[in-house]
């Protein structure tokens, strides 16, 4: 093939990956299912445009350097802290999960598909990853709990090079047909431990040297990175193929965990690189897949990949999240969410190449049934993702818990109220002596500002529902809650702000009240004078109730802090619509001097505010707490 041609089929391989990624990313599915159509569509079975196989070994060289980025920028976007709490399931899910995946895609390989044993555990090994490829953009778009994400993107991340390395553990066994078990074990072991010998040390040495060249801009320490991963994955190949794999992800995990000041800029050009990587790698490989291979296959592969999906994959699931804490509405969603990405395929690909080679047959019909298990596991649980979170109720918008920025004693009253009700709640303030007076309530507190995205993501902010911007400067609040949005996207970002201050920023929600002095309020709560009560609207008095909360509201007598509404409690946003069987639970101005607040009773409200408010309930004992604290 010429120059020309060959540049041409790159430019348009780049044209149609981006296009793909542009339309996948307008209808919010995963990018993966248009990258397969439009592969296959320009490859040699329909449109005969594309002809990945005119690129010789070119093709393996772009399939392993680019494979390297992915992996490098999976490892990267790994946090430990995170990693840390669902340690216990990820560790299971790589090693259980992975021996439980690989045998039972064997015998679903060998019963249903009919392929010989050695094949079958080939397959099995190919298939035993979950690739990062597909499900980091699958959870930026249908934004499931932080937990249930974790879990899943360490898994995708972790998973791969151990399943490419088994896969290579097995093709080695196949064609050397006399290797010993220990010759196999320890071949594994060998290329894990090479892997992250050379991806730690280099990791850390690239980290160092990134930290002392402040002589160096931005842009130019990201192609460094760049050519310290391509030159620690070349040297850890050959040291050991395919241990390059494991060494690109533990010298992101290792960058990730140095703290570099541009570590936010580094993610995002890796992101950047690892979308074009992936965009012109699935064409390319669905390019050069024949589809009346996979017709071949016959119904048993089809069967050999539904178990898989329905039997193996639950089956591994469970057992390795057996004692996880995680409830069985997250563990049915780890068990759906299980799509096979750029690794299986790009493995298979190349095995396909070198069983041939080998004088193997069945090197094309494992590929078929590999790419087969792709799309399946694409189409049916990618694009059914969305609803399936939405039916188990583990998408973000159910999380709970908040973050609060400011310590005043507004903000403890919320923090206490999130906390009575077994949520988490963590504050932030500047201000040590507020925040000791948080720390005396038994409150989680940090002494730091709420810009710092160190702290934010310290605080737990990836799992919290609500972000809630509560110090007395309405201007700082609104840079805090836009800083959160721009950071880490919470799932209900709210802010006392002026106004006007906020007219075209529809992602900032007003909280409590459209106009509301939290100077005014903090001084009630110092000075005793406010009563905490909460009231359930009652569908036949309604309009009633509704009438006389707002009326309340509009006076500045009455300000409603949070709303449970179908066992969910939430910051009430000041454009609240309120429904029948909201528990409403809110601060009540009690102007009336102390002296007659001791000989009327303390823990009455107001008789205008009891006239106003029908059906005002007393807060039960759990939270008593407060009318305590303001009697110091």
């Amino acid at each position: 093939m010429e120059a020309f041609d060959l540049t041409l089929q790159i430019v348009i391989t780049v044209v149609a990956g981006i296009s793909a990624q542009v339309i996948a990313e307008f209808l919010k599915v995963p990018s993966i299912v248009f990258l397969l159509l439009f592969g296959i569509l320009l490859g040699a079975d329909l449109l005969k445009i594309l002809h990945p196989h005119d690129l010789g070994i070119g093709l393996e060289v772009i399939v392993a350097l680019s494979v390297a980025i992915i992996l490098f920028e999976g490892g990267l976007n790994l946090q430990l802290r995170e990693l840390g709490r669902v340690s216990g399931s990820l560790r299971n899910l790589v090693t259980i999960g992975t021996f439980i995946s690989f045998l039972g895609g064997s015998m679903a390989a060998h019963w249903l598909g009919e392929f010989p044993w050695s094949l079958a555990f080939l397959y099995a090994s190919l298939v035993v990853v979950t690739g990062p490829t597909v499900i980091s953009p699958l959870l930026k778009q249908v934004q499931v709990d932080r937990r249930v994400a974790t879990i899943l993107e360490g898994e995708g991340v972790l998973i791969d090079p151990v399943g490419a390395i088994l896969a290579v553990v097995v093709l080695d066994t196949i064609i050397n047909a006399n290797a010993t078990v220990l010759e196999i074990g320890s071949g594994l072991l060998l290329r894990l431990g090479i892997g992250l010998a050379i991806g730690g040390i280099i990791g850390w040495l690239l980290s160092f040297f990134l930290k002392k060249s402040t002589f160096l801009s931005e842009e130019l320490k990201n192609l460094v990175v760049l050519a310290g991963v391509w030159g620690l994955f070349g040297l850890s190949q050959v040291s050991r193929s395919e241990s390059g794999l494991m060494a690109t992800v533990m010298a992101g995990i290792v960058l990730r965990a140095s703290s570099l000041p541009e570590e936010r800029m580094l993610r995002r050009f890796k992101g950047q690189l690892t979308v074009l990587c992936v965009s012109v790698l699935f064409i390319l490989l669905a390019a050069d897949l024949s589809i009346a291979s996979i017709f071949a296959l016959g119904w048993g592969s089809v069967g050999t990949v539904l178990i898989l999906m329905f039997v193996v994959r639950p089956l591994s699931v469970f057992c390795c999240t057996l004692k996880s804490g995680l409830n069985w509405r997250q563990k049915l969603f780890i068990a759906w969410i299980g799509p096979k990405g750029i690794v299986s395929a790009s493995v298979a690909s190349l095995f396909a190449i070198l069983l041939t080679q080998s004088g193997v047959n069945g090197g094309d019909a494992i590929k078929a049934l590999v790419f087969l298990t792709i799309m399946m596991t694409v189409f049916i649980q990618g694009l059914t993702a969305r609803w399936v979170a939405k039916w188990l109720k583990v998408t973000s918008s159910e999380a709970t818990g908040a973050v609060i920025i400011g310590c005043n004693p507004l903000s403890r009253i919320i923090a206490r109220l999130f906390q009575s009700e077994g949520e988490s709640v963590v504050l932030i303030d500047t201000d040590a002596k507020a925040c000791e007076e948080a720390k005396k309530d038994n409150l989680e507190v940090f002494q730091s500002s709420g810009l710092d995205p160190e702290v934010l993501e310290e605080a737990g902010i990836h799992s919290m529902g609500t972000f809630l911007a509560l110090t007395n400067n309405g201007e700082v609040n609104l840079v805090l809650a836009q800083h959160a949005i721009d950071e880490f996207q919470p799932p209900r970002v709210l802010a006392i702000f002026p106004h006007e201050s906020n007219k075209n920023n529809h992602k900032i929600s007003p909280a409590f009240m459209t106009q509301v002095s939290i100077k005014q309020w903090n001084t009630y709560i110092e000075d005793q004078q406010f009563k905490l009560g909460k009231t359930v609207l009652k569908e036949e008095d309604l309009s009633f109730q509704q009438a006389h909360l707002d009326a309340l509201i509009r006076t500045g007598e009455l300000l409603p802090l949070l709303v449970k509404r179908e066992q969910s409690l939430q910051v009430v946003n000041a454009t609240e619509q309120w429904k029948a069987k909201d528990e409403i639970i809110y601060l009540l101005h009690d102007p009336r001097p102390q002296l007659l607040k001791r000989l009327s009773g303390a823990n009455q409200a107001s008789r205008l505010a009891l006239e106003k408010l029908p059906q005002v309930e007393e807060v039960p004992t759990k939270l008593d707490f407060l009318q305590k604290s303001s009697n110091k």
